[in-house]
């Protein structure tokens, strides 16, 4: 071979080895690169299942008052949340981001550890904090007066958690899962449901932070009025109202400064001039007569009335009304105790209501003596919280409870104390719809007058069918009352339980209206009964439609109505019914609904 062709012969083979080597350290540095974004998104998974979980060991230790237990949890879980996002900022990873298929799942691994870094710094560390100087026992009352100061203290800084919490909420829910792998999917689904869950909770603590100090007195002498609505009497909020308690507050100092019932406080004229709508379905009676305030399912409507007529009545003009039933009473017996009333009997956690709501009436046949058993009842229990005696613990735990289940509602008077409860059911406004739930209201006030409601079960079910090309879904709302009372009610039973038949109802018998709002923009459809169409008033009110009708129940009849609507949308959430607060509810079911039995009307 020639001299110069044995050196290009040379040079190609070096070439290859040289391209080789290069080929090799490229391969083996990408093998190594992938290994270590591997190892790197492992640990970054293993300290992320190591932190979610110490959320819940957090809340669990504060609800419990174990703070020490608290503060070390948030400790670690802020070690586990800087590791795990330490882990997924390594620049190798940032640049595998960019690899198809993998890349995407990095990424929302990524924003999912900043997630949890940020919710344990900004929220989850500064809660710890403030819950050692927030103690739940230094918020008991004290000779009838609450310290203020370390609520006032603690208002911004419980501010800017709940800030935090809401923009976790938001960013979490803003990581693209579309094309990621089911456990990243997983993982980001579970996290989004942890921090909503939490949001939830700690934008209510904020609010009670921010407003129960103003509440209380702390700028300003306040006066409220405590409305105790007795359920055997249903109203669309609860019961007719039996009993008030005005209430003055001072710098954190609580007393009770009248009590009276709302007997016989009536007007010839309305005391509030109500849109047209409301008082064509509740009548004027809804804004003359104290008794029939909790008509309208619109507590605020409820509060502006009731103040009206306690200052047209009795010269105060409150600063706001806060309604409560005997069931959230019992309740706050749980933290509070027994109390003993002014006639002697013991009223417990698992006495209150069968005493409150049916004893009375087989004790005491005048209405002033069944008034005064109510006003001791209420004075016993706001004396026992006044005084300091309730378990902290427990008595958060009974306003939360009454407060999900609609038994304590609270209106204000002053705006910017009513604008600190909006999204929350304590303003017993009417249900908002959202993505993730369909709400349908489901209201009842008693047309008997009488106290027969400890006899009815309440059941509602629901269901949906699509059968039109634009996709807008059908909804039926089945409502079965039955009255439970004994076949000799009329006899067995005190008047003052049955009523004396004034309103054309037999005694014994239940009477009850119906009054279902659909979501806005729906259409109401009809109502049948037995598979037959029937009468009933359709309105509007606030903007929903309002479909509206009774039923009468001898002892042992039962009954079920079913209420149609045209829904507004072909998306839209789950359906869900929020009704008057009933004594005896009964779990609800899915009804199935056919096209035919809609569309034959």
């Amino acid at each position: 071979m020639h001299r110069k062709d044995r050196k290009v012969a040379v040079g190609k083979r070096r070439t290859r080895r040289v391209w080789l080597a290069i080929s090799l350290g490229v391969f083996l540095v990408v093998v190594g690169a992938t290994g270590w974004v591997g190892l790197q998104a492992l640990m970054a998974k293993s300290e992320l299942e190591q932190a979610v979980p110490l959320a819940f060991a957090i809340q669990h230790a504060v609800t419990a008052g174990d703070i020490a237990a608290a503060q070390d949890d948030a400790a670690a879980l802020g070690e586990h949340a800087r590791s795990s996002a330490k882990h997924a900022s390594d620049p190798i990873w940032r640049v595998f981001e960019a690899v198809p298929f993998l890349g995407p799942n990095l990424t929302a691994l990524r924003e999912l550890t900043r997630v949890v870094e940020s919710v344990s710094e900004e929220a989850v560390m500064p809660m710890a904090t403030l819950a050692g100087s927030l103690d739940l026992a230094g918020l008991t009352p004290v000779d009838g007066a609450v310290d203020l100061e370390p609520l006032v203290q603690a208002q911004p800084a419980m501010a800017g958690v709940a800030r935090a919490l809401i923009r976790a909420s938001v960013d979490v829910a803003a990581i693209d899962t579309y094309i990621t792998l089911e456990p990243v999917r997983a993982a980001i689904k579970h996290l989004a449901a942890v921090i909503d869950t939490t949001a939830t909770r700690v934008v209510s603590i904020n609010r009670a932070v921010q407003f129960l100090p103003t509440m209380l007195g702390a700028d300003e002498q306040r006066k409220y009025l405590l409305m105790f609505q007795n359920n055997a009497e249903v109203r669309a909020t609860g019961g007719l109202p039996g009993a008030f308690a005005e209430i003055s507050t001072d710098n954190g100092q609580i007393q009770i400064t009248r009590q009276a019932s709302a007997g016989g406080i009536v007007f010839d004229e309305p005391v509030l001039d109500l849109p047209l709508e409301t008082r064509g379905i509740y009548t004027d009676l809804v804004s003359t007569f104290m008794g029939d305030v909790t008509l309208t399912p619109q507590f605020p409507i409820t509060g502006a009335l009731t103040r009206e007529i306690w200052k047209r009545t009795h010269g105060t003009e409150v600063d706001g009304v806060i309604s409560l039933d005997p069931v959230a009473l019992s309740y706050l017996l749980r933290a509070t105790g027994p109390i003993t009333l002014a006639t002697g009997e013991v009223l417990t956690s698992d006495n209150a209501v069968q005493l409150l709501l049916s004893d009375v009436y087989a004790n005491y046949n005048d209405p002033v003596d069944q008034d005064a058993v109510f006003a001791s009842a209420a004075a016993g229990v706001f004396a026992a919280l006044a005084g300091g005696g309730a378990d902290p613990t427990a008595l958060i735990s009974a306003l939360a409870q009454a407060g999900d289940e609609r038994r304590i509602l609270i209106w204000s008077a002053h705006e910017e104390d009513q604008k600190l409860l909006e999204g929350t059911t304590l303003t017993g406004d009417l249900p908002v719809s959202d993505a993730s739930a369909e709400k349908i209201g489901v209201y009842f006030n008693d047309a008997t007058g009488a106290k027969m409601n400890t006899h009815l079960d309440t059941r509602i079910d629901l269901g949906e069918v699509t059968c039109r090309q634009d996709g807008r879904p059908y909804y039926a709302v089945d409502v079965t009352l039955t009255n439970t009372a004994p076949v000799d009610a009329a006899t067995s039973l005190p008047e003052s339980v049955t009523g004396p038949g004034t309103y054309g109802v037999v005694q014994g018998n239940i009477k009850t209206m119906m009054v279902v709002y659909g979501p806005p923009n729906s259409l109401n459809l009809g109502v049948t009964r037995g598979g037959e169409w029937i009468a009933y008033h359709s309105a509007s009110d606030a903007g929903y439609p309002v479909s509206q009708t009774a039923v009468e129940l001898a002892p042992g009849e039962s009954s079920t109505t079913r209420f149609y609507l045209l829904g507004a949308d072909a998306e839209h959430g789950e359906l869900e019914a929020v009704h008057t607060p009933v004594l005896n509810l009964l779990e609800g079911q899915e009804v199935v609904v056919g096209c035919g039995e809609v569309e034959r009307k």
